[in-house]
């Protein structure tokens, strides 16, 4: 798991904002592209056309009543190429147009201001034939057509129109007129009309990218502090899971040095019942069914003298019971706290020895679980019977604190100490200690020199049962 949080490639290392930032920077910018070009192109379409419809009416409205009837004549008279030359070369028409033609539907050129070209019988271009259908064309800057080549040499802003001329009566596309209008303040307008689309529409797409940038750190900050904490967490529970992976092997191994030494334990109790009490009661029982006993004849005083031997080793017998009996049996620590069990385990100690032991308490009494409760006495009682064993019972003491998490209670002494590697592996004081506190997830040492010798154990709260 660690491993995943921690890979890491070129995408996936910048954090949700920087990748945000980067491509939604470059989506915004060719977004804004496409729909400011396309935006712009709509605006000088719709502007073009609405010059070239104003300019076209009003031509229309100047020139139509000189033309004649388009359907019955071929030609112009000279009338009225005098009367076209001068409508278009004075007055406001002549300031605004560059040139100007009037077409057949053949393609020929029924008029124009540049002489040559009339009578001429030229290609139908795109906007002529489309104006031959009867719809106006408009096109601005982009003079392409054959027999255009003064105007496209010129340059100035043009603006093309392709005006059909109807019949009255009919509504038939008897002509076109075809006229270059300057557009100088045209011109002028329509950048104006580009400029304040792109800045619409640029204005437009740096607040909402703004708006998604805002949103997205907010994100990308709860995101990021999501992660660290689950990181964290992560790395806490990988600890736990190696402590309690420790934890439970250590148990583990107690647990089976403690069967092993349960079974040495059980060994040496029987050994000593049979050493003991048991050689004692035999001895009795022989006694009992000796002849002294059984023959009346034995003298009173012989078979009273005998009978007092029996009883004697009957008593020395149950003395010995019991002395076993008290070191297993436990006092009643159920109920009792932790200062309590010290008391009991440290007056029970001095009686039997007769031994002095100071004691040290912390002013906090944690609460313990039973099974803490039997390790914190059976520790004591061994301790202690070694140090009075080995070290003579000079200077024992004994020191409980409490720092808030775990319990640790020390015994030592003054005495000469020892060797601990001549500790025999049979040998059930300090081992049955060490496996004992060790199942508890506790933790034992042992420390001696010839100053003395100083035996300690370690209870964590939170790694035992409830109380």
């Amino acid at each position: 798991m660690k491993r995943l949080f921690a890979k890491s490639d070129r995408w996936t290392s910048p954090s949700l904002a920087q990748q945000f930032l980067l491509l939604g920077g470059l989506v915004s910018l060719g977004a804004m592209i496409v729909v400011g070009a396309f935006v712009s192109s709509l605006i000088e379409t719709a502007v073009t056309r609405n010059s070239a419809a104003a300019t076209a009416l009003y031509v229309d409205s100047v020139i139509a009543p000189l033309l004649p009837d388009m359907q019955t004549s071929d030609t112009l008279r000279d009338s009225v190429q005098r009367a076209l030359d001068e409508t278009l070369g004075q007055g406001a028409l002549g300031k605004r147009l560059m040139s100007f033609r009037l077409w057949r539907p053949d393609g020929t050129i029924l008029y124009s201001n540049e002489k040559n070209l009339i009578g001429q019988k030229l290609e139908i271009s795109d906007g002529l034939r489309t104006a031959l259908t009867g719809t106006m064309v408009a096109e601005f800057d982009h003079v392409d057509d054959v027999g255009s080549e003064a105007e496209r040499d010129s340059g100035l802003p043009l603006l093309e129109i392709y005006n059909p001329v109807l019949q009255p009566w009919s509504g038939e596309v008897v002509g076109v007129l075809e006229f270059y209008e300057i557009a100088t303040d045209f011109q002028h307008s329509l950048n104006h009309a580009r400029l304040q689309s792109w800045l619409a529409v640029s204005a437009f797409t740096i607040t909402f990218f703004a708006i998604l940038s805002v949103l997205v750190f907010r994100g990308s900050r709860t995101i990021d502090s999501q992660r660290r904490a689950l990181r964290q967490r992560v790395d806490e529970l990988s600890e736990l899971l190696s402590q309690n992976g420790e934890l439970h092997a250590r148990v583990q191994r107690a647990a089976q040095r403690t069967t092993a030494l349960n079974e040495r334990y059980l060994r040496r109790l029987g050994a000593e019942l049979h050493d003991g009490p048991a050689q004692l009661v035999a001895l009795a029982a022989l006694k009992i069914d000796s002849d002294i006993i059984s023959n009346p004849r034995t003298p009173r005083k012989t078979r009273d003298t005998e009978i007092t031997s029996i009883k004697s080793s009957l008593d020395e017998a149950m003395q010995e019971i019991r002395t076993i009996c008290s070191g297993l049996v436990l006092p009643q620590i159920e109920g009792a706290n932790l200062r309590e069990i010290i008391e009991r385990a440290l007056k029970a100690h001095m009686q039997r020895t007769g031994t002095k032991v100071d004691l040290t308490l912390s002013p906090t009494v944690p609460s313990l679980s039973l099974s803490a409760k039997i390790c914190v006495f059976r520790f004591l009682q061994e301790a202690l019977n070694n140090s009075f064993r080995h070290g003579g019972g000079v200077g024992q003491h004994v020191v409980q604190t409490f720092d808030g998490v775990g319990v640790s209670i020390t015994v030592g002494d003054t005495g000469p100490g020892f060797d601990p590697a001549t500790i025999q592996p049979s040998s059930l004081g300090l081992s049955g200690l060490r496996e004992r506190v060790e199942s508890l997830g506790g933790r034992f040492s042992l420390e001696t020199s010839s100053q003395g010798t100083v035996i300690t154990m370690s209870l964590t709260l939170n790694e035992m049962e409830p109380v």
